[in-house]
């Protein structure tokens, strides 16, 4: 019985994410460190060329969970105000798999001696492929099961707007402005649609108060707006101890709470590691929960012996 209800609950996950208009793009709870792929002007922010990898596991031991993996890599040109980037993402639930790249441009604008505001677009291609036929049914004749997509690549396009100073950054942006859909052929012959892209909005925030000379209060928070879904929230707590190590908490509406913590193991490279816990969801009762490891490393340039400004985020 345990097993039914384990195998009917992962049907209606993958049939909402396949199907329903809701919240497609993957989450992270270190977005805060993952910016990139959430706001292309963010591309060439920080003095140095930055490689940032990302795996997330989530809802550990539910068979067929999502898993995502992220890497990106920006830089400002020797032009301080332009920036370019790349990422590739992979991005799998269930029977489906979602692989993508794209290329990132921003235009950096210096308002004053300590701010700046920054204009990002990216472009990129999205391969999707779903073996629909390998789900178990009640009943196999609904005709969108019966069939596989393989390949299906579709492009897409994103905009951003990215303010930052020293302790403080604010963005906006709208990582894909397409809303293409994911069709296969049945056995027919005819077209079914079995996933129609929707368009996301991001709102980015973050701050760096400090408390003492070694303590620091950094908090930051990402709101997802989607069509035909519930505005989702999520709120990080993080305390920076000796400019070193990081510990904190996050809450993401409706669904998680947990913990985060990392670490600068020198001034270029920073490991991150966080654990989430499933709680508006009826799977939490069969998941161990989400994991998520980051690292980054600032690759600088011949010329440079260090990063001449502080970089927080």
């Amino acid at each position: 019985m345990k097993n039914y209800k384990c195998s009917s609950i992962l049907f209606a996950c993958v049939f909402s994410l396949l199907f329903a208009q809701a919240q497609q793009i993957p989450m992270y709870t270190h977005y805060m460190y993952n910016t990139l792929v959430v706001n292309p002007a963010y591309a060439g922010s920080r003095d140095a060329l930055t490689v940032t990898a990302l795996h997330r596991s989530q809802w550990v031991d539910f068979k067929g969970a999502p898993t995502t993996q992220t890497i990106t890599v920006h830089a400002p040109l020797r032009k301080e105000n332009i920036g370019l980037g790349l990422s590739l993402l992979n991005d799998k639930i269930g029977p489906s798999n979602n692989t993508s790249i794209a290329g990132y441009y921003a235009f950096i604008m210096k308002l004053n001696e300590n701010s700046k505001l920054a204009l990002g677009l990216s472009a990129g291609i999205n391969f999707y492929q779903a073996r629909l036929n390998t789900l178990l049914l009640d009943q196999q004749v609904d005709p969108a099961f019966l069939t596989n997509i393989k390949n299906h690549i579709t492009p897409n396009f994103g905009f951003g707007a990215y303010y930052s100073r020293e302790r403080f950054y604010a963005g906006i942006s709208v990582p894909y402005i397409l809303q293409n859909s994911n069709s296969a052929i049945d056995q027919y012959g005819g077209n079914i649609t079995i996933e129609k892209e929707q368009r996301h909005y991001f709102f980015i925030m973050g701050a760096l108060f400090p408390i003492s000379n070694n303590v620091s209060f950094k908090p930051t928070s990402l709101i997802k707006v989607t069509p035909a879904a519930p505005i989702e929230l999520d709120i990080t707590a993080s305390f920076v101890l000796m400019r070193k190590l990081l510990v904190g908490v996050m809450y993401r509406t409706g669904d998680a709470l947990g913990g985060l913590a990392g670490y600068d193991i020198t001034e270029q490279f920073h490991f991150g590691y966080s654990y989430d816990w499933s709680f508006g969801l009826q799977t939490n009762k069969y998941n161990q929960g989400s994991h998520e490891l980051i690292l980054r490393y600032d690759i600088l340039s011949p010329n440079q012996k260090q990063i001449h400004s502080p970089r927080n985020f």
